[in-house]
């Protein structure tokens, strides 16, 4: 299966930050197709957040590739560690979560994993079966098998140790225990962020020193920009896609992103190939394909990955109708005000701007119509009627004033 397998590494590959120990993979790819022997590929989510959006997909996305090809996924929901929390990048302490908001973040999880990986290929598993039962003497046997000062050569526990910021023991301990979710699990490869490298080489270290009798390869992804192509998708910054948003949202925030981003979003969320992928850039560059065209290509996958294929066509007759044809959606958020209704008020109470201000900033922008007509005069008062409130190309509202 030489020409085969690599096609499948190269399909692997792609998009990939980085990738530690290639040629256990592939052999791991090889003994599926010429043995039937599965293999075990692990990624661990800390539940501290209740949604998944595109950026957590770019691993998900790897690893149900890789269930195509023999993986059997250990999806784990560190319920243990997650009352820790990773300090990855952090800068300072995390907070501890409460065990309740841990389960009901895992649950939500759960549910919506499943709208990538197969769960058929998949086993949900939660850390806190082995790390409880670890106890007192393991943990301590546990923090005997790796230094203090290797521990601080790390890149974010080095930053805050010279600038005298709190560590806590508990921070130590957490890419211990993540290492020893690798023993645990017995897994073949561990998949994350570039941002996880300290802690998912810690899982090689371990299984190397509990006599696993493997050592696990490392696939890293890079982590997405989001919707502003500068930071990394975040809800907190708010330029992100959650993976339940709405197919007419899905749509127009991926068709929102800047031609340049469209690549690399492309490489990382497509299921087009490499080859696939070059191809759709040299018809932009020759001018045969539109960017445009090849935007809403990418639209169309991704939200028919999470909404359905006719849930995400008619998102795309809905957006051509709103703005292509200049006219209003058919369905909209509906407001109630009593008279006079100051049209600051009137689109901040709406939702459609966050603030006075920026309502006042969107008004001089002329990026407001009142009914399809721009309107500049920021004291405009609203009498009796229904009126259909507009800010940029995206955002309407319903309003009746009585």
């Amino acid at each position: 299966m030489g020409e085969n397998l690599s096609k499948i590494m190269s399909d692997i590959k792609k998009g990939v930050a980085e990738m530690i120990d290639e040629e256990r993979i592939e052999n791991l790819v090889k003994n599926y197709y010429e043995k039937g022997e599965n293999f075990y590929v692990k990624a661990g989510f800390d539940p501290t957040a209740p949604d998944l959006h595109l950026g957590h997909t770019v691993v998900l996305q790897k690893m149900a590739l890789l269930q195509k090809h023999g993986a059997i996924v250990q999806f784990l929901i560190g319920d243990f560690t997650g009352q820790i929390g990773d300090p990855s990048g952090k800068s300072q302490t995390r907070k501890k979560l409460d065990r309740e908001t841990v389960v009901a973040n895992a649950k939500t999880y759960e549910e919506q994993v499943f709208k990538i990986l197969d769960p058929q290929k998949t086993k949900l598993m939660f850390n806190s079966k082995w790390l409880n039962e670890l106890g007192a003497a393991g943990i301590v046997e546990l923090t005997s098998t790796f230094a203090v000062a290797r521990m601080l050569e790390r890149d974010d526990f080095e930053k805050r140790y010279k600038s005298g910021a709190s560590i806590s023991i508990s921070e130590f301990l957490y890419p211990l225990l993540q290492g020893y979710d690798s023993v645990a699990m017995k897994c073949d490869i561990e998949m994350g962020g570039t941002d996880q490298k300290f802690n998912l080489l810690m899982g090689r270290t371990l299984q190397r020193v509990y006599n696993v009798g493997k050592e696990q390869a490392v696939i890293m992804m890079p982590l997405l920009e989001g919707l502003d192509g500068v930071n990394k998708m975040s809800k907190s910054l708010g330029n992100y896609i959650g993976v339940t948003d709405e197919p007419n949202d899905m749509f127009a925030k991926v068709l929102s992103v800047s031609d340049e981003l469209m690549w690399r979003w492309y490489e990382l969320l497509s299921e087009k190939s490499t080859e696939e992928i070059a191809n759709l850039k040299a018809d932009v560059a020759s001018g045969k394909a539109h960017p445009k065209a090849v935007k809403e290509a990418l639209a169309l996958e991704i939200t028919a990955r999470y909404n359905g294929e006719a849930a995400a066509k008619e998102a795309k007759a809905e957006f051509d109708r709103v703005h292509s044809q200049n006219l209003i959606p058919t369905e909209m958020d509906e407001f109630e005000l009593s008279a006079p209704v100051w049209i600051v008020q009137a689109l901040t109470h709406c939702g459609l701007c966050a603030s006075s201000s920026q309502a006042r900033r969107d008004i001089a922008a002329n990026a407001v119509s009142l009914n399809q007509e721009k309107i500049a005069d920021e004291q405009l008062k609203l009498g009796a009627g229904e009126y259909v409130l507009q800010v940029g190309k995206r955002k309407f509202a319903k309003l009746k004033v009585t």
